[in-house]
């Protein structure tokens, strides 16, 4: 083989495995995880909790608790950067596969809201039991569709915080504004919109009748259609609105959101969470510019390949900046 042939494999084989190394080590977190099944009576639920090195007692706990999907505990390592922020800070994480992924017993698509709110509790009854764990200092995380679980959550559990990430208001409106939005984006013309829009609330007038699935694929084309166990899901929560149960907070609230999200209209999201979280002084509020549903700056969520190569080669800087800090700044206020 050419000499120089030769050299250039050598080098590039050289450049991949330090390429290789880097990685490794930046997915390297500062952080001790081990594997944990909780029994309930209506199955096992299997997840991770994460502890400081060389902890100790009197450690505070995070209950993370998911948005919408089958995710599971780490959700694809995404919250791994924010459990190790939080180990740095003297608090484990606790955070559970949903039910039907990774051994945890069941079906999330089985599930109301009610029954998350029941999961959460058996959660944190058997976070309370360890006995690294300072059950004062015990509160929770959530994203998304954990914006109807977490302020029902707070009327029978005494949380010590709560944070929360692009929590919508109410479902139907959320659905609505989701879709305006994703087709403005996307480029189609008001006309469009408009159609879209009409088909929707015919679903949700056959949601208000309750409506079979049969009926339901009567009105729409087969291709487009949710499956029978989503529509299920959505039949059982599709009226949740998260408007009456903010008056259950009576611990700090740090409310997060993205100017530029799609998914959720934040300006409402703000607004009543204002209105209704009472004595004022327990709510913080911090909107992130340029930034969208799942706290990532928008040209990162929009790009893939961006994406990609910030959790291979900069896993903490995956999220806006200022975000982990926020949470950081907050939790240091709660002693």
């Amino acid at each position: 083989m050419n000499k120089k042939i030769v050299i250039s494999l050598i080098i590039v084989l050289g450049i991949l495995l330090g390429a290789g190394l880097y990685i490794v080590r930046q997915n390297t977190f500062e952080m001790i995880e081990q594997s944990v099944e909780i029994p309930t009576p209506q199955g096992k639920l299997t997840g991770i909790l994460t502890l400081p090195k060389n902890a100790a007692g009197g450690l505070g706990l995070v209950l993370f608790i998911h948005g919408d999907g089958p995710v599971d505990a780490s959700h694809h390592d995404g919250y791994k950067p924010l459990w190790e922020r939080l180990a740095s800070l003297g608090y484990a994480s606790l955070s559970l596969n949903k039910r039907g992924i990774n051994g945890s017993a069941g079906s999330w698509l089985e599930q109301s809201i009610g029954d998350r709110v029941e999961e959460a509790g058996q959660a944190l009854a058997w976070a309370r039991a360890q006995t690294f764990v300072d059950s004062g200092r015990v509160g929770v995380w959530g994203a998304s569709q954990a914006g109807w679980v977490i302020p029902k959550l707070a009327a029978q559990e005494t949380l010590a915080f709560s944070i929360l990430v692009s929590p919508a208001i109410n479902w139907l409106q959320q659905g609505a504004y989701n879709t305006r939005q994703q087709m403005k984006k996307d480029g189609y013309t008001a006309e469009e919109i408009k159609r879209q829009i009409t088909y929707e609330q015919q679903v949700d007038e056959l949601l208000l009748q309750g409506a079979d699935y049969e009926e339901y694929t009567q009105l729409t084309h087969p291709k487009e259609a949710m499956s029978a166990e989503r529509w299920s899901f959505v039949r059982r929560n599709f009226l949740s609105d998260a408007t009456n149960e903010l008056q259950n907070f009576k611990s700090p609230v740090l409310l997060l959101l993205g100017e530029e999200d799609l998914n959720v209209d934040v300006e409402q999201t703000e607004s009543v969470y204002r209105e209704n979280i009472s004595p004022a002084s327990l709510l913080t509020v911090r909107l992130f510019p340029d930034t969208e549903h799942s706290m990532l700056r928008v040209q990162t969520a929009d790009s893939a390949l961006r994406a990609l190569m910030i959790s291979l080669f900069a896993p903490r800087k995956i999220t806006v900046d200022g975000y982990m800090e926020q949470i950081e700044l907050f939790l240091s206020k709660q002693g």
